[in-house]
């Protein structure tokens, strides 16, 4: 597209030392405004890729990719299912559940909590809990008959240790003489888990599935099988293909149909951040309009004298689109740098910065991550790197049709 002569007179024009300082300060702006503009964008969609990712492990590690139940909530030919699935090319661990809802009081304190029963030795392959226990033990619960684990804020608002006797109501009730009774249960409490997100640890409480069974009447039953893939992003496709293998009514839930309405936000934040920092470097790009009207206006005398010499209209918008890219890319390419440096550091970075200033900045009393995390990746870096220099060419077309439609007679005149 460009010929050397061209390109050699936009390079020129760019390292000449202007005789106009006004140029020189708006060509400064624009590089930074574009460098600083790119940086900033590359690193706030690496933090927002960490957080991203961050929240999904943390709801993952506690959930499951993919979920079978019954369409009437309980499963009974369980067993053949779990069988069946297991020897899946996809599925890496699979385990039964019941879940149900009950309420939880010790002492004077009463709170409301999501019990799940679980085989605690099938469950390791499908969940973390078992590597984030807080306090006590979780292979307690095969040695414990009637034994609970609770999440670590579900146990502090309830006012439980580890030993602690906790009483469990269910909505279920039994009929007797005197009328109809409240199901209850006394639970000891062996363990207390932090999973580092609210919705689990406020409100989860884990018991084994013998136990589920007897409370909750369901001898032979359970409400599903949760399974762990080989790839969580392929769990839509993959779950499809197990239901498709599942004789009789069953229903099988992702977990992306599970979480859909958060990581639908997080994705439109970060659309929106892309846009709104995109307008960085649109207004520094966009300074480039300035930069090479003036040069134009500065060197009519130059443009006349390569009009006279032959050159072409086109030759001579390929000039100042040269030297408007030059701009873009250098700007585009310093942010670029920075910005990778920064998204690759930005874990170590943030610390330090905290410690001089003496501040942190996310309190993890108030924020569900404390931490900035930083997952660069590349895709980003293209698209971000594509935005800048399309915005530079774009900003260069208008000077540079300008300095073509520049008349030889009416530019030397009153040289």
């Amino acid at each position: 597209m460009f010929k050397p002569l061209s390109l050699f007179l936009g390079f020129r024009y760019t390292r000449a030392k202007r005789r106009n300082q006004f140029i020189s300060f708006i060509t400064l702006s624009s590089f930074t405004g574009i460098a600083i503009g790119v940086w900033a964008l590359i690193t706030v969609l690496s933090v927002m890729n960490g957080f991203q990712s961050e929240i999904r492990e943390r709801i993952l590690g506690m959930a499951s990719h993919a979920t079978i139940s019954g369409i009437n909530g309980n499963m009974q030919d369980w067993q053949s299912v779990d069988k069946l699935v297991q020897k899946q090319a996809h599925v890496e661990g699979a385990a039964p559940y019941i879940l149900k809802e009950g309420m939880l009081t010790n002492a004077s304190n009463v709170h409301g909590a999501l019990v799940r029963g679980i085989e605690p030795e099938e469950e390791k392959s499908v969940s973390e809990v078992s590597n984030h226990m807080y306090r006590g033990s979780y292979d307690a619960l095969n040695e414990t008959k009637y034994g609970i684990i609770l999440g670590r804020y579900l146990a502090r608002s309830i006012g439980a240790v580890v030993g602690s006797k906790v009483t469990m109501v269910t909505p279920s009730a039994n009929v007797t003489p005197a009328g109809i009774m409240p199901r209850l249960k006394r639970f000891t409490v062996v363990g207390i888990f932090e999973m580092g997100h609210n919705q689990y640890d406020a409100n989860m409480a884990l018991i084994h599935i013998r136990d589920a069974q007897v409370l909750f009447k369901m001898k032979g039953l359970v409400t599903g099988i949760r399974l762990k893939l080989d790839n969580l992003y392929d769990a839509p496709r993959i779950s499809r293909e197990i239901e498709s293998k599942i004789a009789g009514y069953h229903r099988v839930i992702d977990w992306t149909q599970h979480h859909a309405n958060l990581f639908r936000a997080i994705n439109i934040e970060k659309t929106m951040m892309l846009i709104i920092l995109s307008l960085i470097i649109a207004v520094a790009a966009f300074n480039i309009v300035s930069t090479l009207v003036i040069v134009v206006n500065d060197k009519q005398a130059d443009i006349a004298i390569l009009r006279t010499l032959g050159a072409s209209p086109g030759m001579i918008m390929r000039i100042f689109i040269s030297q408007g890219m030059v701009i873009g890319i250098v700007g585009t390419l310093l942010g670029v740098a920075t910005g990778i440096l920064t998204a690759q550091n930005i874990e170590t970075l943030v610390p330090a910065l905290e410690s001089v200033l003496g501040i942190k900045f996310l309190a993890p009393e108030v924020y569900l991550i404390s931490d900035l995390p930083s997952e660069m990746k590349w895709s980003d870096v293209l698209i971000t790197g594509t935005i800048s220099f399309s915005l530079t060419v774009l900003a260069t077309i208008y000077p540079a049709w300008r300095a073509s439609r520049v008349q030889p007679a009416e530019a030397l005149r009153y040289e």
